[in-house]
């Protein structure tokens, strides 16, 4: 295929792989799409690793990273400089809600014992642009970003490197004020997606982005995103204006993944309307698997999701014990296990490799394109 998006990061088929698993980009890129490890999980150290890893398994396919730069801090946390600072920030009252709620479930974590964080990691502005710099010692071929307008460090980093400048939007003024600041690729993702999203649809927003980006004179690239899990979707994502996809939630569910057996058979048995919009995870509004955890946290009882990232210092530590504890067996603990994924989870059947899935992409999108062309003869 040949567009403005294939052009600008060497891939052969558009269709980009969201992931924080390199293995999961690793074959995905080298199966001729092009794959994108998700980086806010790691420490510039790890991510160092992550990306040396991945260098020398790719053979040369392209490839890129996800960094999340917030553009905004809440005022509530805006005065911390360390994660120190952060922790020393969590009430007695979050930790003992967590505390109470995992032990409901059968996992005993004393409430003093409820917060923790790995060296310079979370979604903070700092962090980011440490991983920024890590991601551009590399031959990444994209460098993408959310939560807000690209840092002009990122803007400034990808022209001096020639690396394409992607940003991920949920409407169509963020994607105007991105083009203004110098973005070479926009990414509309739908409501529909999972992670960090807005309330527009998929099927709205492509439409609308591409027609606002074209009335203000931007001819910049749009790639749909949002609940796209078949290769006949991302056709008619393509048809209604859009240069490619990416996706997230459709490689949770291949044997290359980070996530655990129990959550991939958990999506395979899920419905669409088995998803929620909760800040209960990073402390902004994020699309999950719903469990009684977000059921918690959201309820009457809770104490207050707490502010980007305090509110990761607190989950991610809870949802690593969820996992290692029904890996020990502690069934009661399955009810709590939980990760990012869109509304597209309801057409998840079955596991399989992430090469079959761009395969299956690769068919599917054909014959979408042949179905559709063939009603105009």
């Amino acid at each position: 295929m040949d567009n403005a998006v294939c052009r600008l990061t060497g891939c052969e088929f558009p269709l980009f792989a969201f992931s924080h698993c390199r293995d999961v980009v690793v074959a995905v890129s080298k199966a001729g799409g092009f794959g994108v490890l998700g980086a806010t999980r790691f420490t510039p150290d790890q991510l160092e690793e992550e990306l040396a890893w991945i260098d020398e398994h790719i053979d040369g396919a392209p490839y890129g990273v996800d960094v999340l730069v917030p553009e905004t801090v809440d005022p509530r946390v805006a005065g911390f400089s360390d994660n120190a600072a952060r922790a020393d920030a969590i009430s007695a009252e979050h930790r003992e809600f967590t505390a109470s709620l995992l032990g409901h479930y059968g996992l005993d974590v004393p409430a003093d014992e409820v917060v923790a964080w790995r060296g310079r990691s979370g979604i903070t502005p700092e962090n980011g642009l440490e991983l920024l710099k890590v991601s551009f010692r590399h031959p990444i071929r994209l460098i993408a970003n959310a939560l807000g307008i690209a840092p002009p460090e990122m803007i400034r980093l990808g022209k001096q490197h020639g690396v394409p400048v992607a940003a991920l939007v949920g409407a169509k003024e963020h994607a105007l004020r991105q083009a203004a600041a110098g973005v070479d690729i926009i990414v509309a993702q739908g409501g529909e997606a999972g992670g960090h999203c807005g309330e527009v649809s998929t099927l709205v927003l492509i439409p609308e982005v591409v027609r606002a980006l074209k009335g203000a004179g931007q001819d910049i690239p749009v790639l749909a995103a949002g609940g796209i899990m078949t290769g006949a979707q991302m056709a008619a994502m393509m048809a209604a204006g859009a240069q490619g996809a990416w996706t997230g939630s459709v490689w949770l569910a291949t044997t290359e993944s980070e996530t655990s057996e129990a959550f991939r058979n958990k999506m395979i048995a899920a419905r669409s309307r088995d998803t929620v919009r909760s800040r209960s995870r990073t402390g902004k509004p994020a699309r999950q698997l719903k469990t009684a955890w977000h059921e918690a946290w959201d309820g009457e009882d809770s104490p207050g999701t707490l502010p980007m990232p305090l509110m990761g210092m607190v989950s991610e530590p809870a949802f690593q014990r969820i996992e290692k504890a029904v890996i020990n067996g502690n069934e009661q603990a399955r009810d709590l296990v939980s990760y990012f994924v869109g509304q597209g989870v309801g057409l998840i059947d079955q596991v399989r490799s992430a090469k079959g899935v761009v395969q299956d992409f690769r068919e599917e999108f054909a014959e979408a394109v042949l179905g559709l062309t063939a009603m105009l003869e």
